[in-house]
């Protein structure tokens, strides 16, 4: 789409994402939404987060791609992609779902939580640890302590794409007051028959473990 003006254009388009259903796509209808158009103006194509997805795009199978780091870091490295929405920054994240919009969290049952409470507490103590180590630490740093793999052979598109997602990384585990009622009301406009007010969000959701972490980690 080297004529794409505007996200009318989208418009009829094929859109890759990483699966139907996914949170690429949700984020992506969201988009359209605040755009003036619907879901069922596109099509969409799963196309996976890998190399799968590069490919697609390169060979024209899809004309429009929502995707993660770092496929989005190698289709911008070789200036083969134009931004127009950007979930790796806060503000947009914000602009595009209304709200603090948490991607990765610990979730468990009651009953796991009443029967391991020390379980719990001790993995969120090791993710606030890492939220915090990786806020004072250099790209260099990081790259250094991560398995070879996470490199995928490109130790410096490795850092550029974690220099382009540190600001949506929390820097101390907690999830933002409004986040779990943003999700919901994502999943309410995204999901068929999907009634938010059958939720109560104060009753799913804790920070509890984390302030513990917290906490800990300051004491130690």
């Amino acid at each position: 789409m080297s004529d794409y003006q505007s996200p009318a254009d989208l418009k009829g388009k094929k859109i890759g994402v990483t699966a139907p259903g996914s949170s690429t796509n949700m984020m992506v209808s969201f988009f359209l939404e605040q755009n003036g158009l619907k879901a069922s103006d596109v099509s969409f194509v799963g196309v996976g987060a890998g190399a799968g997805a590069i490919t697609a795009l390169r060979t024209g199978q899809i004309d429009a791609i929502a995707n993660l780091d770092p496929v989005i870091g190698t289709l911008q490295q070789d200036d083969e992609i134009q931004i127009i929405a950007d979930a790796r920054t806060v503000a947009d994240t914000k602009k595009i779902f209304g709200g603090s919009m948490p991607s990765g969290c610990l979730y468990a049952s009651q009953a796991f939580l009443d029967k391991n409470p020390g379980t719990a507490q001790a993995l969120a103590n090791a993710i606030v640890r890492a939220d915090k180590w990786i806020q004072e630490s250099t790209v260099e740093e990081i790259a250094a302590a991560v398995p070879e793999t996470y490199l995928l052979g490109n130790p410096e598109l490795y850092k550029q794409c974690l220099t382009d997602n540190k600001e949506s990384l929390s820097p101390d585990g907690m999830v933002d007051e409004d986040g779990p009622e943003t999700a919901l009301n994502a999943l309410a406009a995204f999901v068929p028959n999907f009634d938010a007010t059958e939720i109560d969000v104060s009753k799913i959701w804790t920070n509890e473990f984390v302030i513990n972490a917290n906490k800990k980690l300051s004491n130690a």
